[in-house]
């Protein structure tokens, strides 16, 4: 292990660091622990603190042949502020782990310039982290990640889900493409090598690589302006690994069921392509991808047009993409 090389990486991350540090941010990078100040709960009645956890799975395989490591580091971030937002949280601070063969200063900056955007997306402040090196155990030129957000939201924000209804609308907010959920099964579609990353496709108007490496869209943003609108969101569901059919039931209670029509929104290019070479069955595709919607939110009917006012403020695409019906918890798509 290369002690000076780890110093080296250190210096080279601090600009991208700084670049997230909110005023509740106490101390600074190098420290034994990340301070982060809870005045930021002063107004709230009854706080409550909300945390997430997540990595980017084999999705790092891609950056790697790409040589591009900066929008795993989004991803990372995404990962873990989506889940937490899906509570009604604000996301506050978030701390990384890379752990990798070889320390490569210039490697561990780019992948950290990365989480820093992705913090500064989500209005995170980047307080903590941890790289660590094992020879011997991941190969010289492996890495993987993980991360950690914590966030807070008063009591009577919290979004639970007990008051979704029958009638009810769905809005989907559109996804950036796959995010990071079902590579193992995209690498096996595509059989990926250097070359066919670069490989330029009609259909999706750049290179597979720029379509799979999309970093993942970071909604916080978005649901800010709901909020602002004064809609009171019923259900969140962030659509992640297992799709439709594993994610959305997630925000419903027992006694309601969620009605997906898939053609209520344009598909994007990338999943055609993943179905049509892969000779992968539909339920699959929609039980594995995010099928181009991220989040899946439920509202009022009369409260529908706000919202998808409010997500094309947020500079995000939003649709009307079902409804909630009275039957057996679960979803329905057709």
């Amino acid at each position: 292990v290369d002690t000076a090389e780890g110093a080296r990486a250190v210096d080279a991350i601090k600009d991208a660091v700084h670049r997230t540090y909110r005023d509740e941010v106490r101390g600074d990078i190098g420290g034994f622990g990340g301070l982060f100040s809870i005045n930021v709960a002063k107004n709230m009645a009854d706080p409550i603190l909300v945390s997430g956890t997540d990595g980017v799975g084999t999705k790092i395989q891609l950056a790697k042949l790409a040589g591009k490591h900066d929008t795993v580091g989004i991803d990372l971030v995404a990962m873990c502020v989506n889940d937490i937002l899906a509570t009604g949280a604000e996301p506050l601070f978030f701390l990384d782990y890379i752990a990798c063969g070889k320390n490569i200063p210039e490697r561990i900056a780019e992948i950290v310039s990365g989480v820093a955007e992705g913090c500064v997306q989500s209005g995170s402040a980047l307080i903590g982290g941890e790289t660590a090196e094992m020879p011997g155990f991941y190969p010289v030129d492996e890495y993987d990640l993980a991360g950690f957000a914590v966030g807070i939201v008063d009591e009577k924000d919290l979004i639970t889900g007990k008051d979704i209804k029958a009638g009810d609308t769905l809005i989907g907010i559109a996804s950036s493409g796959v995010h990071s959920n079902g590579f193992s099964l995209v690498r096996s579609v595509f059989k990926i090598t250097e070359e066919a990353l670069n490989t330029y496709y009609d259909a999706l108007g750049k290179t597979l690589g720029e379509a799979l490496l999309a970093p993942t869209k970071i909604y916080v943003k978005t649901l800010k302006e709901i909020k602002n609108a004064g809609v009171k969101i019923k259900g969140c569901s962030h659509i992640t690994g297992g799709g439709f059919y594993e994610n959305v039931p997630r925000m419903l209670h027992d006694g309601v069921h969620a009605v997906i029509e898939k053609n209520s929104y344009e598909v994007p290019a990338i999943f055609k392509m993943l179905q049509n070479d892969g000779e992968i069955e539909e339920k699959m595709m929609y039980n594995t991808f995010n099928m181009g919607i991220g989040m899946v939110l439920a509202v009022d009917p009369a409260d529908a047009d706000k919202v998808l006012a409010a997500v094309a403020k947020a500079g995000e695409t939003g649709y009307v993409i079902g409804r909630v019906e009275a039957g057996e918890k679960g979803v329905t798509v057709c």
